[in-house]
């Protein structure tokens, strides 16, 4: 695979803190794409340093809607699908150079997450697809996030992604309410599910269960207050998921018994 043959794609909003990383660790692309949702912040200078970067905006609606756009733009065979706070090395630029991609549709990577700049070992982030044929592969909605259709076979690359995300933490609690709420309407929509989303079903187990997998299972209490603060992290997403399939079931109780009364 030659390099030309591959575009990365970036979504941002207001990405100040993590966008220079990201892209400096790009410069091999000739092209790169940029779809962002209106920031506010310095995103868009921090960009425009980058002669490879052309900045597209577009409202944000969803996750799979922006990722769908940012393809329509690309114009090579191949796209490297990046977030923001997604950090690649030198040697994923050697990989692709040397790979052959043969009736493969699309490559998932493996994560390492980061906490204040160092890696974290407990991190449950599963592989997901970076490198995808930008002509036959297409993202719908999965949740709040997007999940990467792949009509055909998928490979592993060796290379794995750094998320190193140095946003304020209340931005990320600020995005917890949201993001609940459509994890709630995913897992109560009646399509099937992962054995990890019919555990997430439970509001009784789902969250003490991720907070001692990370802990204990993952190795999370070995790694300090980097391990804790993860592991809060993980154990706040899963209780305001819980409340929310709580309080749909309450509603939903309450209607039933004010109609039947």
């Amino acid at each position: 695979m030659k390099l030309s043959d591959v575009t990365p794609l970036l979504l941002t909003f207001n990405e100040e803190a993590n966008l220079d990383r990201t892209l400096s660790a790009l410069t091999w692309a000739s092209r790169i794409v940029l779809v962002d949702s209106g920031s506010s912040d310095s995103t868009l200078d921090i960009a425009r340093r980058y002669p490879a970067v052309e900045i597209l905006e577009r409202p944000f609606d969803n996750f799979a809607a922006q990722r769908n756009f940012g393809l329509e733009a690309v114009g090579t065979p191949w796209t490297l699908s990046l977030d923001a706070d997604h950090r690649v090395d030198a040697t994923l630029a050697a990989e692709l150079e040397a790979l052959e991609h043969g009736d493969k549709l699309a490559f998932a990577a493996r994560f390492q997450f980061y906490v204040w700049g160092q890696p974290l070992r407990c991190a449950i982030l599963p592989p997901r697809p970076v490198l995808l044929m930008t002509q036959r592969c297409r993202y719908e909605e999965d949740g709040h996030a997007e999940k990467l259709m792949v009509p055909g076979e998928t490979g592993m690359l060796r290379s794995r992604v750094a998320h190193d995300d140095r946003k304020p933490l209340s931005r990320w609690v600020g995005a917890q309410d949201r993001y609940a709420r459509q994890e709630a309407d995913k897992l109560a929509g009646g399509q099937p599910l992962s054995a990890a989303d019919r555990i997430r079903r439970r509001p009784w187990l789902a969250p003490l269960a991720v907070f001692f997998h990370v802990l204990l299972l993952k190795g999370g209490v070995l790694e300090g207050r980097r391990g804790w603060f993860y592991a809060y992290q993980r154990l706040l997403a899963e209780l305001n998921l819980a409340l929310h399939q709580l309080d749909d079931r309450g509603q939903t109780a309450l209607r039933d018994h004010t109609r039947d009364g």
